[in-house]
């Protein structure tokens, strides 16, 4: 019996897929939008997380997947609702926590980063990695010794509505001279969306408590790679620009 918060977008709807494959019962609570269509079997429960969690009150569930939350007050309404209503609750929170990407391995022990303003609430390209810390705090201080927190890399795969990974193989499909970015021995990592969800469902299965990074390919990939993987796979006469 599995509450997500979310459950509508990206890895949120690829969780509630894979549960469902798994025979768990559902309840999803969100805003109503957007995909509203989505799952018409599941329970909904709809409500904005930061003002209004009524729904949630008076229910218990055997773990909470928490998709979305993304300041303090994202974790607290829902911590206050369901501490005493779970026995489990995972948090995806994000890889870009880390303060300093720069040394070598990042670890679930690397520093994160921390807010000059821990009041602010404004998302931005700076603040959004330590929110997303100072809701990882939150959510142990709420669920104490039941917390499982995942920091997902760059998310890939279907439904991806953000075209960074997808641009890539697209553009390269259509040929010719392709602009590509940088150093070709520059490492990078992504996750696919559906290795994701699985994962995070099993995790709950397992009641497995603590802080994962997430992110791939098992073994190390460079930028050059990854273009030359997409050329000799999609179109063999396109061609790399490195700038």
């Amino acid at each position: 019996n599995i509450l997500i918060i979310g459950g509508t977008i990206l890895l949120g709807r690829h969780i509630v897929e894979s549960a469902l494959s798994k025979g768990h019962k559902l309840t999803l609570f969100h805003r109503g939008n957007p995909n509203p269509h989505l799952f018409p079997n599941v329970e909904k429960l709809h409500g904005d997380r930061r003002t209004n969690v009524s729904e949630l009150r008076g229910r218990t569930w055997d773990a909470v997947i928490d998709t979305c939350g993304y300041i303090q007050q994202d974790i607290r309404t829902v911590g206050a609702t369901l501490r005493d209503a779970t026995e489990h609750y995972t948090y995806v929170s994000s890889i870009s926590v880390y303060n300093d990407m720069a040394p070598q391995p990042i670890t679930e022990e690397s520093p994160v980063g921390i807010l000059e303003n821990p009041d602010t609430e404004e998302i931005t390209g700076e603040t959004y990695g330590p929110l997303k810390a100072l809701c990882e705090r939150t959510a142990e201080e709420y669920f104490p010794g039941k917390t499982c927190v995942v920091r997902p890399g760059l998310i890939v795969g279907p439904d991806d509505f953000t075209n960074r990974f997808a641009y890539w193989p697209r553009r390269i499909a259509r040929g010719g001279d392709v602009l590509a970015p940088g150093d070709p021995t520059q490492p990078v990592q992504f996750i696919d969306v559906l290795d994701l969800a699985e994962w995070i469902v099993l995790m709950a299965e397992q009641r497995q408590t603590g802080i994962f990074n997430a992110t791939g390919p098992e073994q190390p990939l460079t930028m050059g790679q990854f273009l030359e993987t997409c050329r000799t796979t999609l179109n063999p006469e396109a061609r790399s620009v490195w700038v």
